[in-house]
């Protein structure tokens, strides 16, 4: 039996790879489809797109966040000061600081200013092309953790969605049982009524004719038919596993136009209050369902 997945999960992966450290972390909440956004350093966009094609590959649906930082070790790093910037920034402040409007800056302040301090990228292409294999190679691991807590969450949501559907399949046993017995119901309360309104005999001819009449506006065996054949096909869908979420959203629609059509056709206590216990359950489905994949 395949895997039913959610969409709700999480993973964090670190990497090396030479002077360089890094971390994938990815989340995954419940959508309409996937959409996968990237949080990258400049410089790695072409790694972004690749990581993104890894993601629909894997995935069919859900908002995913995926956040890559990246540390190069300070032992090998080399900077540099952007002395003409530095300069140009010094004296773009000296007509403020002669008027007293500011303070003359520290160098250190002066230095931390976008620009002004840069790190050396002495990298080859061969060691490029090592690092962002290694990012994506770990993007990878990222990537099946996430599954793995997808599927999880799958699980919880398959024995919930088979115990609802358990529920459905039971009141809908009961609503049988109790259309069987509604055309002799519905004969003898016609009678009544008549004899009441009439105060004497009517033909048994016409008094059957339209206890007939009201027999199939509020025959409901359509429904129960229709009702049996949903409960089996959710079930084959669960057995199937992901991606079947939307497949799923359509079927609990179809549960509620029967069980609200069953309510409108109900005629005596007893089926209006298995109707509303089964409408209260696929409600229970249709929202456990906007959480699968």
């Amino acid at each position: 039996m395949a895997a039913l997945s959610g969409m709700t999960g999480f993973a964090r992966v670190a990497g090396s790879y030479g002077r360089w450290s890094f971390v994938w972390e990815l989340k995954s909440v419940n959508g309409k489809g996937l959409e996968a956004r990237f949080r990258t350093p400049p410089g790695y966009d072409a790694l972004e797109h690749a990581a993104r094609d890894r993601a629909k590959a894997q995935l069919a649906r859900g908002h995913v966040q995926a956040g890559l930082q990246l540390d190069r070790s300070a032992a090998e790093e080399s900077v540099s000061i952007d002395h003409d910037r530095l300069q140009a920034l010094i004296e773009a402040g000296q007509p403020y600081i002669a008027r007293g409007d500011v303070a003359a800056p520290h160098f250190d302040g002066l230095l931390a200013i976008k620009g002004v301090l840069t790190a050396e990228e002495d990298v080859s292409e061969a060691e490029a092309e090592g690092l962002q294999n290694a990012i994506l190679q770990t993007f990878d691991t990222a990537l099946s953790e996430l599954k793995l807590a997808r599927e999880e969450e799958g699980a919880a949501l398959h024995g919930i969605l088979s115990t609802v559907l358990d529920e459905i399949g039971e009141l809908q046993q009961q609503a049988v049982t109790i259309a069987a017995s509604r055309p002799d119901a519905i004969m003898e309360k016609f009678r009544t009524k008549l004899s009441e309104l009439l105060k004497g005999e009517l033909p048994e001819d016409r008094l059957a004719q339209e206890a007939a009449i009201l027999a199939v506006k509020a025959d409901i065996r359509e429904e129960l038919d229709r009702l049996t054949a949903h409960i089996e096909s959710a079930r084959e869908l669960l057995a199937q596993g992901s991606p079947v979420g939307r497949k799923l959203d359509f079927l609990s629609q179809e549960f509620n136009r029967e069980v609200n059509t069953l309510c409108s056709k109900s005629g005596d206590s007893e089926l209006t209050r298995i109707g509303l216990a089964m409408k209260a359950a696929v409600d229970q489905f249709r929202e456990q369902v906007q959480n699968v994949e």
